[in-house]
C-alpha cells in the first residue's frame, strides 16, 4: 500500500510556546484540495502538524497522518510517494524493525531511525516530508531531488512554521507580504522562475530540492544539499555511440515508467501527443498495460495559431488502443477557469500551460487519480532552443540569457517603478554563479544542469504539482527518475543535440513509437487566446491591472501598462510569452491572495 498525494503543514516554536491550535487547523483546511479524503493533527510540546490526505489504496486509518511511531519517538507528515519502499521494508525488517501499516510512510519514519541522514539517498521517488524527534526536539524537513513536492517555510527566532503550499503559510497569520525585489527580478527576467530558497513574498521561502534541514530544539539549523548531479563523464561514455546511448536509455525508461506504476489503481497518461508523453504510452504498452487511459486538451484557435495538437495525440492513441479523453475547451470555458487556475498557484507563473493542465486535470481528477506525465524530457536531453548556439559561443552566460530572458536591466528599469527594481541584475549573476560551479565543464551542459536543477523545479514540475493537486490528482514523472537524469548527465551533449535536439531520446523512442510522431515539428502547449490578448481577456487584464490594489501597489511604471494595452500582440518575449499576461498574471495573484 502506498498513501500518494497530500498536503502537509505543521510548526515548531522555539520561545517556550505552543503552537496555535487553531492556526494550524486553518493550515491545514488550505491543503484540502491536495487531500480531499482525510484530514489530521497531531500536538506535541512545541510542535504542531496537519495533514490532508488522498487515500489511493488502503482506506484504513492504519497508516494516517500526522504519522506517530511510539517505539522511536518519531512524528512525521509525508507528501509523495517512495517508489522502492517494498525493498526498504524488507531489509528494515531484517534488521529487527516491525510496522503497523502497510504504507510508504511508516517506511521513511523507520529508516530514518535505522540510518539517519544516510536514509534520505536511498529514496527513490518524489516526497517533501518533516519529521520531529521526540527526545532531541529536532526537527527534519527533506524534499526530493528535483522539488517535485513542494515545501514552503516562514520562520524567525521564536518559530519556524512549514506547508505544502505558500496560501497555507500565510494561513498560519503575522506573514510579511511586501514584495522581494530579488525574486520580483527574477520573475520579470527569467519567465517567472525564481530559484529557492526565495518567492516573490519576503515572508515566505522554500527549502531547496535535494536538501535536508535539520533544525535544533532551540532553533539552530544545518542544510545539506545531499545530491548533487555531475555532467562529468568517463573516456568510456566519450566514446560510446549513440546506439549504445539509446540501449542504455532504454533500459532506464523502461525502469523508471514500471517504478510509477507502484500502484493497485489505474494510472493514466497525459498525452499531448509529443514525443515525451507518447513515449510513456509505448513503454507501457509495451510492458503489457492494456486498456490504458490517455488524456489531451485542447484549446480555440486564434490569431491564426492553432490551440491544439489532437492530430498527434489521436495518432498515439489510435496506434496503441488506448481509451482516449479529448477534451476541447471553449474560450469561454477558459476565462471563467482562470481565476481558480490563478488561486491554484502557490507562487505566480507565467507559462499558459497552467490553464491547460489545471482544466485537464479536473476532466482527468473524474475517472483516475493518478497519472504519468513527460515533463523534464526537455531539460534532461536538451531540446530547448538556447541550447544548440551555447556550442560555439565563447559567453555561455550571454547566449543562454539572450536566448532565455524576458528582458535585459536595462527594459527593467523602465518597467518596474523604482521602489520595486533590484539595485544589479540578479538573475544574470545567478546564471554567471551557477555557470561557474565546477562538475560541467561544457557550456551546454551548464545550461543543462541549471535548467534540471532550477529551472524545471520552479516552472514545469512546480506547474504539474500545483494544477494536478488543485482536483486531488496525482502526477508522476518517470523522465525525472534520478538515475534516468544521472545517465543523461553522462551523455556528452552532442548526443543530446543531434536531430534537431533530444537526438538520443528520439533515436530511442523510434524503437518504441511512430515515427510520424517523433519527425513532427516541436510542439507546446498552445493557449493561443493568452499569447494575444484581445477582447474580453484584454478587458479582464485591464481591469485587473488599473483597480486600485494595483494602482496601491505601484509595482509598474504608468507607461509601461499603457503601451502593453495600445498594442498587446507587439510585446512578445523570445519565448513566446506576452508582456501584457506576465504583469497582468502577478497582480491577479498577488489580489487572489487577499480574497
Amino acid at each position: 500500500m502506498i498513501e500518494l498525494m497530500c498536503g502537509i503543514c505543521g510548526e515548531v516554536r522555539f520561545d517556550g510556546s505552543s503552537p496555535n491550535v487553531e492556526k494550524i487547523e486553518s493550515m491545514t483546511d488550505r491543503l484540502a484540495s491536495r487531500g480531499p479524503d482525510a484530514s489530521g493533527t497531531f500536538f506535541r510540546n512545541n510542535m504542531g502538524m496537519g495533514h490532508r490526505r488522498l487515500k489511493i489504496i488502503d482506506l484504513s486509518d492504519a497508516s494516517a497522518q500526522p504519522f506517530v511511531d511510539q517505539s522511536t519517538g518519531l512524528a512525521m507528515v509525508f507528501n509523495g510517494c517512495i517508489y522502492n519502499y517494498p525493498e526498504l521494508r524488507s531489509e528494515l525488517e531484517g534488521k529487527g524493525h516491525t510496522f503497523k501499516s502497510s504504507g510508504d510512510t511508516e517506511v521513511i519514519l523507520k529508516a530514518w531511525a535505522e540510518w539517519g541522514e544516510d536514509a534520505i539517498p536511498r529514496l527513490q521517488g518524489m516526497f517533501a516530508f518533516v519529521i520531529h524527534e521526540e527526545l532531541s526536539g529536532r526537527t527534519i524537513l527533506v524534499r526530493d531531488r528535483f522539488g517535485i513536492k513542494p515545501l514552503y517555510l516562514n520562520e524567525s527566532d521564536r518559530h519556524l512554521r512549514f506547508a505544502s503550499s505558500l496560501q497555507s503559510i500565510l494561513a498560519g497569520g503575522d506573514v510579511d507580504r511586501s514584495i522581494d525585489r530579488v525574486a520580483l527580478h527574477h520573475y520579470m527576467t527569467w519567465h517567472a522562475v525564481v530559484p529557492a530558497p526565495r518567492t516573490i513574498l519576503e515572508g515566505v521561502r522554500k527549502l531547496p530540492a535535494a536538501t535536508i534541514r535539520i533544525v535544533e530544539a532551540d532553533g539552530t539549523s544545518c542544510e545539506k544539499q545531499y545530491w548533487v548531479p555531475t555532467f562529468e563523464r568517463s573516456q568510456e561514455d566519450e566514446e560510446r555511440s549513440e546506439e549504445e546511448w539509446c540501449d542504455l536509455l532504454l533500459d532506464g525508461l523502461r525502469t523508471s515508467v514500471q517504478r510509477r506504476m507502484v500502484c493497485d489503481v489505474p494510472v493514466g497518461v497525459l498525452l499531448s501527443g509529443g514525443v515525451d508523453s507518447s513515449m510513456i504510452v509505448g513503454l507501457l504498452a509495451e510492458q503489457g498495460q492494456t486498456g490504458l487511459s490517455t488524456y489531451s486538451i485542447g484549446f480555440e484557435d486564434a490569431n491564426n495559431e492553432k490551440g491544439n495538437e489532437f492530430e498527434y495525440s489521436d495518432l498515439i492513441a489510435k496506434h496503441y488502443g488506448t481509451n482516449h479523453h479529448k477534451i476541447h475547451i471553449p474560450s469561454s470555458e477558459m476565462m471563467e477557469n482562470l481565476p481558480g487556475a490563478i488561486k491554484a498557484m502557490s507562487e505566480p507563473m507565467v507559462s499558459y500551460d497552467n490553464i491547460g493542465f489545471y482544466l485537464l486535470s479536473r476532466e482527468v481528477a473524474k475517472s483516475i487519480k493518478v497519472v504519468q506525465s513527460g515533463q523534464g524530457a526537455d531539460e534532461v536531453f536538451g531540446g530547448y532552443h538556447w541550447y544548440p548556439p551555447l556550442q560555439a559561443t565563447s559567453s555561455p552566460v550571454e547566449s543562454y540569457a539572450l536566448s532565455f530572458f524576458d528582458r535585459n536591466q536595462k527594459a527593467m528599469a523602465s518597467h518596474l517603478n523604482p521602489d520595486y527594481l533590484a539595485d544589479h541584475n540578479a538573475s544574470l549573476a545567478f546564471v554567471a554563479e551557477h555557470f561557474s560551479r565546477p562538475g560541467a565543464p561544457d557550456p551546454v551542459d551548464k545550461a543543462l544542469r541549471l535548467d534540471t536543477n532550477v529551472m524545471l523545479v520552479d516552472d514545469p514540475v512546480k506547474r504539474v504539482d500545483n494544477m494536478t493537486m488543485a482536483w486531488g490528482l496525482e502526477a508522476r514523472v518517470p523522465f525525472l527518475d534520478h538515475e534516468v537524469v544521472e545517465l543523461a548527465g553522462r551523455m556528452p551533449s552532442r548526443h543530446k543535440l543531434a536531430h534537431g535536439g533530444k537526438g538520443v531520446l528520439k533515436e530511442a523512442a523510434r524503437k518504441v513509437i511512430p515515427s510520424a510522431v517523433i519527425d513532427r515539428p516541436k510542439g507546446y502547449f498552445p493557449v493561443p487566446a493568452l499569447k494575444y490578448i484581445e477582447g474580453p481577456y484584454l478587458e479582464m487584464v485591464k481591469d485587473a491591472l488599473t483597480s486600485q490594489a494595483a494602482k496601491d501597489r505601484g509595482i509598474f511604471q504608468q507607461s509601461y501598462l499603457d503601451t502593453l494595452f495600445a498594442a498587446p500582440s507587439d510585446h512578445i518575449t523570445p519565448l513566446r510569452g506576452s508582456e501584457l499576461w506576465q504583469v497582468a498574471l502577478l497582480e491577479m495573484w498577488l489580489q487572489a491572495l487577499e480574497d
